[in-house]
């Protein structure tokens, strides 16, 4: 273990990277790559509504004749719902997609149905197949690695480009923005479109009960290259194009459908709440409320001091985390013998399973010599 370091901007420390860089006046390396990006997104910003209504108005005109403008993928979360909120404001003929994965809160799920009802919203919920997902998910867990919610986020993005071929939209709306979201670990990252790395690690770790047949998914070339940026399939991301907070959106949501608040980013599913709040603690010591906590900070929407004084209190009490952690197991068929196991696995990355990544460092390659040829 190195020495222990903490950006002095943000809260960003070694825990959460280890190979965490400051500079001079000990600001991190994300910090820096904040304000590039911020840096580059403030044109459109500055243009404000003007600037969004014209990609508005492009998604509707391209629209005609069609039963929907675009297709809005809902968690029940804020981003997403305020998501919905904005896009009724100027006139957008939503198709809302759920994909159930098996781990919804109750309150992700009322959420949801409040939303839609009131905006009138047409919603299509994809429910994934359980006992395939269960056993997906189960092997993660015995995989040793960081990312286990690999199998919920993969099948998402599969479902949902689905019902983009199902409906012919061109337009997808989503809630990732920059203001909340612009601050993300890269210690354990790895895409989650990777379909060979899933399989590899289902063959190797799972019990090899059930085929994968029914679990929505995707392969390198049918994700990136089909549905990929190079496709005429539009992602758009307007929450990057308006003064956005998290704030704002949870007070609006309240106020005007009675909308409510899970307890933390990413909790409307109960496994990615059990996920950030004791797999990633316990087994690696990282808590990602600190990511989150400094997305907010560099945004502006919270203090440094705010931040530390949130991170010093507990995400849940100990029972709440004890009882989710036990409704997680049962779930999964994993016993206390095996949790206690799993905590102490060697510690593995995806790279050390079957993986398309020598064929991500080509693309990635072609994209920038094809984005410099364009500049």
């Amino acid at each position: 273990m190195g020495e222990y370091k903490i950006c002095k901007r943000c809260i960003m420390d070694t825990t959460s990277d280890p190979n965490l860089v400051l500079d001079e006046n000990g600001v991190c390396n994300y910090c820096h790559d904040f304000d590039a990006v911020a840096k580059k997104m403030a044109y459109k910003r500055k243009q404000g509504t003007k600037y969004l209504e014209s990609v508005f108005n492009k998604i509707k005109e391209d629209g005609k004749g069609k039963e929907y403008d675009c297709l809005l993928g809902i968690s029940g979360g804020v981003d997403s719902s305020y998501l919905a909120y904005l896009a009724k404001q100027y006139g957008l003929r939503v198709l809302a997609v759920h994909v159930d994965a098996g781990w919804n809160s109750e309150l992700a799920v009322q959420n949801i149905e409040s939303m839609c009802s009131k905006l009138g919203y047409d919603l299509h919920t994809v429910v994934i197949d359980w006992p395939t997902m269960k056993e997906l998910q189960r092997a993660y867990m015995f995989s040793g690695m960081a990312k286990v919610d690999v199998p919920q986020d993969h099948c998402f993005v599969a479902a949902t480009n689905q019902m983009i071929k199902k409906f012919h939209t061109k337009y997808v709306l989503r809630g990732d923005n920059y203001a909340t979201e612009g601050i993300l670990s890269k210690a354990y990252q790895y895409p989650a479109g990777d379909w060979i790395n899933i399989k590899g690690i289902y063959k190797q770790c799972g019990r090899g009960k059930i085929s994968l047949k029914k679990y929505p998914h995707e392969n390198f070339f049918k994700r990136y290259i089909s549905i990929g940026e190079w496709k005429s399939v539009s992602i758009v991301k307007p929450l990057n194009y308006i003064d956005y907070s998290k704030k704002m959106a949870i007070e609006t949501l309240e106020r005007e459908f009675g909308w409510k608040y899970y307890g933390g980013k990413h909790y409307e599913s109960r496994f990615t709440k059990f996920f950030q709040e004791t797999y990633l603690p316990q087994r690696y010591g990282w808590d990602k409320r600190r990511d989150h906590i400094s997305s907010l900070i560099v945004g502006g929407e919270m203090t440094r001091e705010e931040g530390l004084r949130e991170m010093a209190m507990s995400p849940s009490t100990e029972q709440d985390m004890e009882e989710e952690k036990d409704y997680v197991l049962k779930k999964l068929d994993i016993t206390e013998e095996e949790w206690k196991k799993i905590l102490t696995l060697p510690y593995k990355t995806e790279k050390d399973y079957p993986n398309s990544e020598n064929l991500y460092q080509f693309c990635r390659k072609v994209k920038h010599i094809f984005i410099k040829g364009k500049s």
